[in-house]
């Protein structure tokens, strides 16, 4: 039955490869034809009649929103080529992305393409880039900043902190897939049919490898490898050229036939000479296929490595459930969930795996078999020796020479005292029992010692597992005291008392005074914050000496307010200076700080209440340490009980310990090396635990405070004198009073020396390196440099444009303050009038526009290098405005100035929610510049404001379009205009020169002195020939002109200054009464001329008219003169229109322009 079978299985299998190859070349000569008709849209005819009816195109484009598939192919269709569809062919591309999400066949998606290629073939200019742009949007990877924070849309509400969930992440993805599955297949089309193109002559075969590594590149959780599957399953043979292995070496049954072998491989030398042939024929170019090859290859082993490294993991898993199984007899229900978890993303990369190889005919990774021999962790003595070897514990004990003499330097108040108040008599029967304290001590500290290699014993057995470190806390810690102890009176804390009279020890006069001198010496002691006054309070002390005092010391010591944490070094200090001599001090001190100690840990669930006093202990007995005043295996045993319960606030203790004195106990002789292995024992237990960012962080801190690694130390850069002097002058010198000082200075400096002309440059370009309040200075010093070295202060204008742009490129947040200097800066090098106003908007508006989109800031939209919850920006539009928006009050710049204001309120709606300190930046922006101005109150507004502002422009354009025919009275009118906007123009520059800051100090008293500059001593002989020559060439050209011009002024002076107003009122209503022809007839036919002759009779001047004729000499000049004026006058008032009427044009041309190109105009639909 077997060998029955086996021909019909190969018969199947090469008819199925057979089917596939045809299949394949039908789509070939498909996509052929379709991309010779795109590669050449002219050829199609278009009808002479097209329809434009609003609601056949509504319909259409309703129609494609359902969907562009087989079913609705033959309606869409008849329409594209029966409408006409120019006004809509942005809805059209909406349209067309939003109808192939519907496609889910082979079949919806060719007739897509095919729709798609219709419309190419009648815009391809406007459609075409449009849905392109369109496509590469949809296909766009997911932000993984966006996947960190919450889902789009929630940023208002006051969720942003909280992280979208596992489950709620995968559905995200799940459904992006879903979205962009049929998206990337029209477009894999698109890029073989010749609508989507690389260049002139290539495929769209690059395009879509990029969007597809896009896609794959930065997914560590591999959401998008169905894409590429599903990619793969229709476009591997044209886009890598992958092509099944042939059929006919596979089997070859034994009832085949003769002559059947042979017809096989007959076909099998067709199809490869075919493959040979077509080579040509093919869509992509042979490069692209082999660089996609490459690509998938690459990402398939990528793919397996992490196949692996799951497979291990979920082993590894499983032997660790065992082993809790066999130690606790069942696996806890997280646990199992975990597993459980786990499993089902394995099984999912797996099959996914599967797919890639079948789909790239490459084989499948070696996946490992259940691991016969489980290795653990296990801790060598070599890694202690290693781990030992970490600890530097040969540097200094002290950060610094004083901290060295705060703890060593203790003063001998033998020194200063009486031997009978300090009790040196009674030392020598002391120091047996001292010797025998000391031998109990160091007993316990080889105890200690012991239960430390115990306890890493026990750790280098249990290994990597660290639940036993979670249940298997040593009995000789906390716990195991409380047992004990926990019918032992509690020490609680008091609030500190003033001494009484009751304290005293009797009621002797002398001891009376004693106590007063006492209770004076308490009341002063907490005001004792330097080395000097707590030393004179230690010798105070001693000189009133007794039991009761030194008890009533030890109470007050023990009573420190918790918020005087600063007092504890000092109060130290006192103790360790007494305790040479009065030892029960500082034992009955230590003895109640360790009673506190264990206090505090048996209430170490009363977290919040207790943190301060828990401060405090640790850095009373911090600091006692370092005085030697605590034990030695008391310190140890602290850090040993902390250790023991590593969790809770016992981190937040061994953090402070570390802080306090870990450096002292690692570089001592006697502690270094115990301490070394404690060391090693809270490394190894913070690495085994599952810590908090916040106690991780702790930790840190305090293991390189305590244990610093080693570092080279700062090279502090070199700089020559002349630097060092150009420095000091500008950074230390420079003031309000000192400036016209350094300006002499910086003047007197050798400027043709190229060292000295770039350290004061760079000097001028950094502001960031002044104090803020001076950047106003070093513009002031700019502009007065400008008078002797021009091109000194454009390169300083050059570099801080330059800058500005650099920091709106990069966007970089260590560079803010630096930034904030130069807009600051940029300000004041206006007021100062080292640039001009134009500059200062366009700083402006790159500002609002510079990154976006088409230079268009819009709701939701995101852009790199400003983000919606980036406010930036706006900070730095609030500097320049508070710098120098005040100076644009007046003229065109006002306007100017409103325009923007408008736009950078819309600008703001496009934000987040504002933040309350930037709210009120804008508030004192605002309130300085437009005091009256209402700000909008919502996007729409803003909306509305800015297309009417831009709406008015156009209007302005068109009009002036209008206004080439108008009559000459309008153009008089334009003239008055013009004439006011000059003269407010030169009214706002002198009131910016009244009130520029540099008339506010007086001129520099020094006399001008320019060293080393020859271009200053005048001009050469040959210069001052050649300029007498061209002045001679001038004045002769020009002196007909010029003798004109002032005979007519000297007519305007004479007919303002000698003829009376009334006569002039009289001749003027005259001579517009009788018209502009002043030429009559005498009696005897002869034509005259008039002319008003003056004369003065006393104090009273008389007219009288006399008629000239035409002939004589005086009316032929003066007619002649009169029709020359006239002539000059309409030549200029046609110069002047036609000048004002070509700048407004190419003004409003930039204006279109930039309304094509950037944040011009902006519609709100809604």
């Amino acid at each position: 039955m077997a060998t029955n079978d086996d021909p019909d299985t190969g018969g199947t299998a090469q008819a199925l490869a057979r089917e596939k190859d045809d299949e394949e070349l039908s789509r070939l000569s498909r996509r052929k034809q379709l991309k010779a008709l795109n590669l050449d849209p002219s050829a199609q005819v278009q009808p002479k009649t097209l329809d434009s009816s609003l609601k056949r195109h509504t319909a259409l484009i309703k129609r494609m929103r359902q969907s562009v598939g087989s079913d609705n192919y033959d309606q869409i269709t008849k329409d594209i080529a029966q409408l006409s569809l120019e006004k809509y062919v942005d809805e059209l591309a909406g349209a067309v992305l939003e109808g192939i999400g519907k496609c889910k066949s082979e079949r919806d998606v060719w007739s897509a393409v095919e729709v798609i290629s219709l419309l190419h073939r009648r815009f391809p200019t406007t459609f075409t880039p449009s849905l392109i742009s369109q496509f590469a949007t949809s296909l766009a990877a997911p932000q993984r900043a966006q996947s960190n924070t919450q889902p789009a849309g929630q940023g208002a509400t006051g969720t942003s902190s909280i992280p979208p969930t596992a489950e709620q992440k995968e559905k995200d993805d799940a459904g992006r897939v879903a979205r962009q599955r049929p998206v990337l297949r029209v477009c894999s089309e698109l890029a073989l049919v010749g609508i989507i193109k690389d260049g002139p002559d290539r495929s769209g075969a690059e395009w879509i490898m990029k969007t597809v590594k896009e896609l794959l590149t930065n997914d560590p959780t591999l959401s998008s490898l169905p894409l590429l599957s599903t990619f793969l399953k229709s476009y591997a043979r044209p886009f890598l050229g992958i092509s099944p292995p042939s059929q006919a070496k596979s089997q070859i049954s034994e009832n085949m036939e003769p002559g059947m072998l042979a017809s096989a491989t007959q076909d099998e030398s067709k199809l490869s000479a075919t493959k040979s042939e077509n080579e040509v024929d093919e869509l992509v170019e042979k490069d692209i296929r082999v660089r996609f090859k490459r690509m998938c290859e690459g990402y398939f082993e990528s793919v397996s490595k992490k196949l692996l490294m799951e497979h291990k993991r979920l082993q590894e898993q499983d032997r660790r459930n065992h082993e809790a199984y066999i130690r606790s007899g069942e696996i806890f229900e997280d646990r199992q969930q975990a597993y459980e978890k786990m499993t089902k993303a394995y099984e999912k990369l797996l099959t996914s795996c599967q797919t890639l190889s079948d789909l790239l005919y490459l084989p499948m990774p070696t996946l490992p078999a259940q691991m016969q021999k489980v290795d653990s962790i296990i801790v060598t003595s070599s890694e202690n020796r290693d781990i030992k070897e970490e600890f530097n514990m040969t540097g200094a004990k002290w950060e610094d020479e004083e901290e060295r003499r705060f703890f060593e330097d203790l003063q001998d108040l033998q020194e200063f005292v009486p031997k009978g108040l300090l009790g040196i008599d009674e030392k020598d029967n002391a120091e047996s029992s001292e010797n025998d304290t000391e031998k109990d001590s160091k007993n316990r500290a080889e105890e200690e010692v012991k239960e430390l290699e115990n306890e890493l014993k026990k750790l280098e057995q249990l290994g990597d597992d660290h639940e036993p470190l979670e249940n298997g806390i040593a009995k000789n810690g906390v716990e195991g005291e409380n047992e004990n102890e926990e019918d032992n009176a509690t020490p609680v804390q008091s609030p500190p008392k003033t001494p009484t009279r009751a304290d005293s020890p009797g009621p002797a006069p002398q001891v009376q005074g004693h106590a007063q001198l006492l209770t004076a010496l308490l009341t002063h002691l907490p005001d004792a914050t330097n080395r000097s006054m707590i030393d004179s309070a230690a010798v105070e002390f001693a000189n009133l000496n007794s039991k009761a005092a030194r008890k009533r010391l030890v109470k007050f010591l023990t009573q420190v307010p918790k918020h005087r944490v600063d007092l504890l070094p000092h109060y130290s200090r006192l103790t360790a200076t007494l305790s040479k001599y009065m030892p029960d001090i500082g034992t009955e001190l230590v003895a109640f700080l360790d009673e506190e100690f264990r206090y505090l840990q048996r209430k170490k669930n009363v977290k919040k209440e207790l943190a301060e006093v828990r401060q405090k202990n640790i850095a009373y007995i911090s600091n006692l340490t370092k005085f030697k005043v605590v034990p030695t295996h008391v310190i140890l045993h602290i850090f040993k009980v902390c250790l023991d319960d590593f969790s809770g606030v016992n981190i937040e203790n061994l953090a402070m310990l570390l802080e306090g004195c870990g450096r002292f106990l690692l570089r001592s002789d006697d502690t270094k090396d115990r301490f070394a292995v404690m060391l090693q024992l809270l490394r190894r237990k913070q690495s085994l635990q599952h810590l908090d960012e916040r106690q991780t962080l702790l930790l840190e801190n305090a293991y390189y405070q305590c244990n610093p690694p080693d570092r080279a130390p700062r090279v502090e850069k070199e700089r020559s004198p002349m630097e060092q002097f150009i420095r000091h002058v500008v950074y230390d010198v420079l003031a309000k009073k000192t400036i016209d000082k350094v300006l002499k200075l910086l003047r007197k400096l050798d400027w043709n020396d190229p060292e000295v002309y770039r350290v004061l440059l760079r000097i001028f370009t950094k502001p960031w390196k002044l104090k803020f309040s001076n950047i106003s200075l070093l513009a002031m010093l700019a502009y007065d440099l400008q008078r002797y070295h021009s091109d000194f202060s454009f390169a300083i204008v050059d570099q801080i444009l330059e800058d500005i742009r650099f920091g709106l490129e990069t966007n970089a947040y260590k560079a803010n303050q630096q930034r904030v200097a130069t807009m600051k800066y940029l300000g004041e090098l206006y007021i100062y009038r080292l640039i001009n106003s134009g500059i200062v908007f366009d700083t402006f508006w790159s500002l609002v526009t510079f990154g976006h989109p088409d230079g268009r800031p819009l709701p939701g939209q995101t852009c790199p290098i400003d983000q919606p919850d980036d406010f930036f920006r706006v900070r730095l539009v609030c500097v320049l405005l508070d710098t120098c928006g005040m100076c644009f009050e007046k003229g065109s710049q006002r306007k100017k100035l409103d325009s923007f204001l408008t736009f950078f309120q819309l600008y703001i709606f496009t934000k987040d929610p504002v933040p309350m300190d930037v709210e009120f930046m804008l508030e004192d922006s605002f309130e300085a510049c437009r005091p009256k101005t209402e700000r909008f109150k919502s996007f729409e507004e803003a909306v509305t404001a800015v297309d009417e502002l831009f709406s008015s422009l156009v209007q302005t354009q068109e009009s002036a379009d209008d206004d080439h025919d108008d009559s000459g009275e309008e153009s008089d009118r334009e003239e008055d205009e013009i004439d006011r906007d000059l003269s407010d123009d030169e009214e706002e520059y002198e009131h910016d020169d009244a009130e520029s800051p540099t008339d506010e100090r007086a001129p520099s008293p020094d006399t001008l002195v320019v060293l080393n500059n020859s271009e200053r001593l005048g001009p050469t002989e040959e210069d001052e020939a050649d300029f007498e020559k061209e002045l001679a060439k001038l004045v002769t050209e020009t002196g007909s002109g010029i003798r004109k011009s002032d005979k007519r002024t000297a007519q305007g002076l004479w007919d303002s200054a000698v003829v009376p107003a009334a006569i002039r009122k009289k001749r003027t209503d005259e001579s517009e009464g009788e018209g502009e022809s002043e030429d009559t007839f005498g009696s005897d036919g002869q034509s005259t001329m008039k002319f008003m002759l003056l004369t003065k009779k006393g104090n009273k001047q008389m007219t009288k008219k006399i008629a000239i004729p035409t002939s004589s000499a005086l009316a032929t000049q003066t007619l002649t003169a009169q029709m020359q004026d006239k002539a000059e006058q309409e030549q200029l008032k046609r110069l002047v229109l036609n000048y004002e009427q070509r700048e407004e044009a190419e003004e409003m041309k930039a204006i279109e322009a930039r309304s094509r190109n950037g944040a011009i105009k902006i519609r709100y639909a809604g």
